[in-house]
């Protein structure tokens, strides 16, 4: 049997990571796993309990109830035991709170197993901060997106403002800048670019274009 085929796109926070990685897995027929909404889900979780708030994160409780933990897309939706969360997850409350989680060397370990399984399974285009370097180190195609902080502020300013009016530019700046902080220092699979990623600035490019970019990157790999 062949095995499949992964494209792994990692970078920093509001790079335009979801946005690509979606686009790629619809024009090539591909499963799109978005490993952030993941850690996302499993943050929204621990803040719907009460173990997880600004002044107090209860990591081994979380870590004591992972198995009632179900997380599953539909339609490029996230669903936590069966619920749509995908608004929930986008919350400047689960953002803020996201990096401590995916911190904790349990709770990766939980996820990169239930990514890897889908991996083996079926074509993916997954997306997240350490996909090239942990998840699939050995995936067929590593990117590594990367933008100025006040570039990917407001972009997620942009996307937030409308469901969300009491957000601030100065507020998402400050939550990406802490979280760049937080994601490339953690002792455990950090975000850094995989020495065999191609690095592209994702600011250089409209969206459109940057897809087209890529598609054509990833077809000559593919060899059609």
């Amino acid at each position: 049997m062949k095995k499949p085929f992964v494209i792994a796109i990692d970078g920093a926070s509001s790079t335009g990571k979801s946005t690509l990685a979606k686009a790629l897995a619809q024009a090539l027929g591909f499963v799109y796993v978005d490993s952030g909404a993941m850690y996302r889900g499993v943050t929204l979780f621990a803040q719907q309990h009460g173990w997880l708030s600004p002044t107090h994160f209860d990591t081994e409780t979380l870590i004591t109830h992972l198995d009632d933990i179900q997380l599953t897309f539909n339609n490029n939706n996230l669903l936590l035991n069966g619920i749509d969360v995908s608004t929930e997850i986008r919350t400047m409350t689960v953002s803020n709170g996201v990096s401590q989680v995916a911190a904790v060397s349990a709770i990766r370990s939980f996820l990169v197993a239930q990514q890897r399984a889908i991996g083996a399974q079926h074509n993916v285009v997954m997306d997240g901060r350490d996909i090239g370097t942990v998840v699939f180190p050995n995936a067929d195609v590593k990117l590594f997106l990367t933008a100025d902080a006040n570039i990917r502020a407001q972009r997620r300013y942009d996307e937030l403002k409308g469901t969300d009016p009491s957000v601030t530019l100065d507020a998402i700046l400050e939550n990406i800048t802490q979280r760049d902080h937080l994601d490339s220092t953690r002792a455990d699979s950090p975000l850094v670019q995989a020495t065999d990623a191609i690095a592209i600035n994702a600011a250089e490019f409209s969206i459109t274009t940057l897809q087209t970019h890529v598609l054509a990157l990833v077809k000559k790999r593919m060899g059609i």
